[in-house]
């Protein structure tokens, strides 16, 4: 009985042993996993605190280059109302003779923003020949448009689809929109190179964004004109558009209080000229590659004069050395020397005009749209240099 006692408490205190070996091992585990458990909610939270760090300077980063508008919209600006005789019959409102009733036309239509930390002068844009302000506003390849540089700059913009183009289409006359192939007459007067095969071949160091899906952009933001018969705009009405531009910067100056920098390109640079005429709110003009410049003994000269603002006038590069065998090289040299004429008349006179030859610059490759060019960055800082150094 005894050894069977003690055999039964042997295996009891075997068995109990046994259970406080296992109790004491898995109370072990158990700490060991708490412990773990603990130093991984620790790690995870010690990475979710270096990642939300990470990402609020990746957010800080980001919006060092974010373009903030305080304000922006869409007005329009200039033009006529024309009335027809008789009385409009609201029953009959379907009849084709358009008898009593009217039609809005010849006005601008400006979008504009105005930059959280607006420091400049406030810049009006005026686009040229088969054109709209979208040019502006992107390049072909995508890539961000003279508006928001300048915008990043602290000016508010304001850029315009002259009347009878783009948002602006209604017209008082009717022109003839052609279905002409004309898209290599213009690549070649834009001097970007030469057409061959089919393709673009641009000039040697271009700028232009040269892909054949930049190509393709660049073809496509081209846009008629709703008022012209002519195709090489011959009947082109710039002092139907200078009232209007003229009209848009006085809005500007209610707006703002302040005169504006007028910025014109080609076709716009005739009418930009001609604006002067009709208000006195410009501080001054930056003609990009205008088609010309008017003689000392003109009306829009004098205009010009009388007010005395400071005149910047860029060119870019292939007109001294373009192709002599190319119809452009040499119209370009001609109208590029009525600016060397006109800035020699106007500094006579006490004023402050400057062509920029970009090449003599420094700055190479750029066409008629250096504003889209790969190297339109370089550009606007030049001009607004010239702005800080020029403008007041």
């Amino acid at each position: 009985m005894r050894k069977k006692k003690w055999m039964n408490l042997a295996a009891i205190a075997l068995a109990g042993a046994m259970f406080a070996t296992g109790c004491g091992s898995s109370a072990g585990s158990a700490a060991q996993s708490t412990t773990h458990a603990a130093q991984t909610e620790s790690s995870a939270e010690e990475t979710a605190t270096q990642e939300n760090a990470e990402a609020e300077e990746t957010a800080k980063e980001e919006a060092v280059g974010a373009l903030v508008i305080k304000a922006q919209g869409i007005f329009t600006a200039g033009g006529t109302t024309v009335n027809s005789d008789g009385t409009f019959d609201p029953e009959n409102q379907w009849e084709e003779t358009g008898v009593g009733q009217t039609a809005h036309v010849d006005h601008a239509n400006v979008l504009y923003q105005i930059p959280e930390d607006e420091t400049g002068l406030p810049m009006v844009f005026l686009h040229g020949y088969g054109q709209s302000r979208m040019g502006w506003m992107t390049t072909p390849d995508g890539r961000e448009g003279w508006s928001d540089m300048f915008l990043r700059k602290g000016h508010s913009i304001f850029l315009i689809d002259e009347p009878r183009r783009g948002e602006a289409g209604s017209t008082s006359v009717s022109g003839d929109i052609s279905t002409k192939t004309l898209d290599q007459r213009w690549y070649t007067q834009f001097r970007i190179g030469r057409w061959e095969d089919g393709k673009s071949v641009a000039n040697e160091g271009s700028q232009f964004p040269n892909d054949d899906e930049s190509v393709d952009q660049f073809f496509r933001q081209m846009t008629p004109d709703t008022g012209m018969t002519s195709d090489m705009g011959a009947d082109f009405d710039g002092d139907m558009v200078a009232q209007a531009v003229a009209a848009t910067i006085d809005k500007v100056y209610e707006m703002t209080g302040k005169n504006s920098i007028l910025v014109t390109h080609s076709q716009g640079g005739r009418a930009g000229w001609l604006v002067p005429q009709y208000t006195t709110h410009i501080a001054s003009i930056i003609a990009i590659e205008p088609g010309g410049a008017p003689g000392a003994d003109t009306e829009e000269y004098k205009a010009i004069a009388e007010q005395n603002f400071p005149i910047s006038i860029y060119f870019g590069d292939y007109i001294d050395n373009g192709d002599p065998e190319i119809q452009a090289t040499a119209s370009w040299q001609g109208m590029r020397q009525t600016c060397y004429d006109f800035e020699d008349a106007y500094n006579a006179q006490g004023g402050n005009c400057t062509v920029v030859d970009l090449p003599k610059e420094g700055i190479t490759g750029n066409d008629h749209f250096m504003f889209q060019d790969l190297n339109n960055d370089v550009i606007a800082d030049h001009v607004e240099n010239w702005i800080q150094e020029n403008v007041k």
